[in-house]
């Protein structure tokens, strides 16, 4: 009987260990030009990639805008529940060659992301080489 108490709480250390290495979970945005809090974006793991999606809006003027500035399918979305992140892949302690939408301006870039420490996410978005591009670093939502 000791031994299971062990082995389970054991595994849930484990499991909760490994959630806070990761960057599945969510995050507060923090624009990196004006230092404020943007929005709250779940990270969550489909099919091996990376993904991510805006499930709040920190500004009550803004929770019901819509993507007017998108092309394709986001055109006209709401702002609100749209995927961001798309296909990022887990490349030893980043994960890259995925892409990242600009909901302000619609404009879609290529991504890279990596964690600074369990509360901490640097995404970078750029065009052509990541060294033109900007990063902004997100908090885990506790």
């Amino acid at each position: 009987m000791r031994n299971t108490i062990t082995s389970l709480a054991l595994l849930v250390s484990m499991t909760f260990y490994a959630q806070s290495n990761s960057v599945i979970g969510k995050w507060k945005t923090i624009d990196d030009e004006t230092g404020k809090a943007k929005s709250i974006v779940e990270i969550y793991e489909r099919s091996g990639k990376i993904y991510g999606k805006i499930v709040d809006i920190i500004d009550v003027e803004k929770k019901k805008s819509l993507c007017t500035a998108c092309s394709g399918e986001e055109k006209n979305k709401p702002v609100m529940g749209l995927v961001i992140i798309k296909g990022l892949k887990k490349d030893g302690k980043e994960y890259n060659s995925g892409k990242i939408l600009d909901p302000t301006t619609g404009k879609l870039y290529k991504c890279f992301m990596a964690l600074d420490g369990n509360d901490k996410l640097n995404v970078r978005g750029y065009i052509g080489v990541a060294l033109f591009g900007r990063t902004q670093t997100w908090n885990r939502v506790k």
